[in-house]
């Protein structure tokens, strides 16, 4: 059986190894939905196998929640999404016999080693953009399947149809902004595809295709604002009317996976004539046309059907201390679990929207080389990176620079989130070095990725943090 990364093979094969060796194992993973696609890859993975596990949750896996594993009586503890960067203090743990730590993640890995370690930043691979934390934790389910001599028949033989859900981790993870995913991920895609479980489709880039109402969808796309219809009820509507499109029919709302194919070639070529003539930049004018996932077997017009907005789902569960409702939707539940996700959906996206609001009312502080704002307890600390996210370039902040949020953990430590772009990635910014830096030397910790990284402080240490990420951020982009 040939691994989907073969750059990865041997660690893979030697991962999966102590797994079926281990008599129980505990799976820990991080709460969004990367974390939330690679439990559930990892889960399913070992119940095929066999394996006796379960599974636990940490918003941050630091010296505490590390040592609070080591106290459980397991003996293989599975690092999913994260355990990379904290090697050093997990290191620690598995020199004093606590546990044997086994870790699929693709963030930067502290300077210590352990044996069992699956990393494609190990082997040269981008784990920003080429390979996800699902992606890895797929890899190392394929081995498993290998060494557990998998002979089932079907989508679930040698558990390639666990890809769909390493393509949500993917998409969550922001590796398909540049319009698509690359790199191991596309070896992941083409396995779902022959597995018949993901769809690789060229289509209108705009999140909401399967649930949105056609006017919100255009009015709520605002990642390539079309001056008239981004932003504007009214606008999108006259526009959409103006093409001859019915905008209802017995059903209510139509949405764009209502439409025929030559309904939607339509409205893609309005909204790019439209663009031309608004002095929309041709550059932006490509980003409306991008590469969509689908799930194969999730029913059309639900959040399941669609990678991204399967991934937005996930977020409104763990983030609001249910990750047990977002795993089970991940492993098939599709009555109690899938409706208490749909109600925290409906929570998240007020939360979001409140806190989008909330930035583009008191407005950011611009630094040479960095914006920030401090959303101190109006924005919850597990969603504030999303927001920071959502507001870049937007109304009241810029797109060349990066944008870093505070908000409150505890009575004495603060959240940092930090977003960047792709483009400025390319010019040499790497956040999960910014926040990492920026943060030890003020007694916090950080990390995560070039476009997107987070970090815990001392609450009294924001200025000087703002002002030694603002010096980082300088030499990289010179």
């Amino acid at each position: 059986m040939a691994s989907p990364v073969p750059e990865l093979a041997d660690d893979a094969r030697a991962c999966a190894d102590a797994l079926v060796g281990a008599d129980e194992v505990l799976v820990a993973s991080h709460i969004d939905a990367d974390g939330l696609t690679s439990a559930a890859v990892a889960a399913r993975a070992l119940e095929r196998a066999e394996i006796p596990f379960e599974v636990v949750f940490e918003k941050q896996l630091d010296a505490d929640a590390i040592a609070e594993i080591a106290a459980t009586e397991f003996e293989t503890v599975l690092f999913t999404d994260f355990g990379s960067g904290q090697l050093d203090h997990i290191a620690e743990h598995e020199a004093a016999g606590a546990f044997t730590p086994v870790i699929a993640d693709h963030h930067q890995p502290a300077d210590a080693d352990t044996e069992f370690h699956l990393n494609p930043l190990l082997v040269g691979l981008d784990g920003s953009s080429e390979l996800s934390g699902a992606g890895t934790t797929y890899v190392l389910a394929r081995a498993l399947a290998e060494c557990d001599g998998d002979t089932s028949g079907g989508k679930t033989t040698e558990n390639r149809d666990l890809a769909g859900l390493a393509v949500v981790g993917a998409v969550g993870d922001m590796q398909a902004s540049d319009g698509e995913l690359t790199g191991a991920n596309t070896e992941i895609v083409a396995e779902g595809c022959a597995a018949d479980v993901v769809n690789e489709a060229t289509d209108l880039a705009l999140y909401g295709k399967q649930t949105r109402p056609l006017p919100k969808l255009l009015e709520y796309a605002t990642d390539v604002r079309i001056p008239g219809i981004s932003g504007s009820e009214r606008g999108a509507r006259e526009f959409l009317t103006g093409l001859g499109l019915d905008l209802e029919d017995e059903g209510g709302w139509r949405r764009w996976v209502d439409l025929t194919a030559d309904e939607r070639q339509a409205v893609a070529s309005g909204l790019v004539q439209r663009a031309v003539e608004r002095g929309v930049p041709a550059g932006r004018i490509d980003e409306l046309v991008g590469t969509t996932y689908t799930l194969s077997d999730e029913p059309a017009g639900t959040e399941l059907r669609d990678a991204s907005e399967f991934s937005t789902l996930l977020n409104a569960t763990a983030r609001y201390d249910r990750a047990d409702v977002g795993l089970a939707v991940c492993l098939g539940d599709r009555d109690e679990a899938l409706a208490r996700a749909r109600r925290l959906l409906s929570n998240h996206r007020r939360n979001l929207a409140t806190g989008l609001d909330w930035v583009k009312q008191t407005g950011v502080t611009s630094e040479d080389y960095l914006q920030w704002f401090d959303a101190g307890d109006e924005i919850r600390e597990t969603i504030v990176g999303i927001v920071a996210g959502m507001a870049l370039g937007a109304d009241a902040t810029r797109s060349d620079k990066p944008i870093v949020a505070f908000a409150a953990k505890n009575d004495v430590e603060s959240k940092v989130s930090a977003r960047g772009s792709h483009r400025l990635v390319r010019e040499g910014l790497d956040l999960s070095a910014v926040m990492g830096e920026a943060a030890r030397a003020l007694d916090g910790d950080g990390g995560g990725h070039d476009v997107a990284a987070g970090a815990t402080i001392p609450t009294e240490e924001k200025e000087a943090f703002v002002e030694r990420a603002d010096a980082i951020v300088a030499d990289q982009l010179g």
